[in-house]
């Protein structure tokens, strides 16, 4: 059975919308269990991490990067980069902002290098860029772009956005099946 760990921070509610999609995509796939870690949470949660086979990182973008919240957690997470507990784990990502590009992409990017600098395998996603109703619709293939404007999370994001988290959880899960099976 592969595990998954998602680890986000949620400002308003949004994040954690497409947190649980990607939860809800990666439990598609059979043999999958994945678990919810807000940052808030994640003291008591480093065993968990260290068990687990990948890891998703989501954050919302505040000010063209990860929230202060979510960098606190990369900061505290030293001790497991210098033990190397994450490497060879996969890795993926997701933001959300209140705009179309919201600077969304250097959120991605720190994510990137941040589970790069762990040892980690990144994972993208494969969809193709698609209308303002398709999955993809912002057109990243580093990992999840999200919109939410000043509404509740129940508004938005939209489908087309939790479906291409949902994807992106599917993608991850697969993934970790086919890494798990080859080691």
């Amino acid at each position: 059975m592969s595990q998954i760990a998602i680890v986000y921070h949620s400002g308003f509610g949004h994040t954690k919308v497409v947190a649980e999609a990607v939860r809800a995509g990666a439990e598609s796939v059979p043999d999958t269990q994945v678990s919810l870690f807000p940052v808030e949470e994640v003291e008591s949660h480093w065993t968990d991490l260290e068990a687990a086979d990948a890891i998703v990182f989501g954050s919302p973008t505040y000010m063209g990067n990860v929230s202060g919240p979510f960098k606190m957690f990369m900061d505290a997470s030293s001790k497991a980069w210098y033990e190397r507990k994450w490497q060879d784990k996969l890795a993926a990502g997701f933001t959300i902002s209140g705009s179309p590009s919201g600077d969304k992409l250097s959120t991605l990017q720190s994510l990137t290098t941040f589970a790069l600098q762990h040892g980690m395998i990144w994972v993208g996603l494969t969809d193709l860029p698609q209308n303002a109703e398709g999955t993809n619709r912002l057109g990243s293939f580093t990992g999840v772009m999200a919109q939410a404007g000043q509404v509740p999370p129940e508004v938005e994001p939209n489908e087309a956005d939790r479906s291409g988290a949902a994807r992106l959880g599917q993608r991850v899960a697969t993934a970790t099946a086919r890494w798990a099976k080859g080691s």
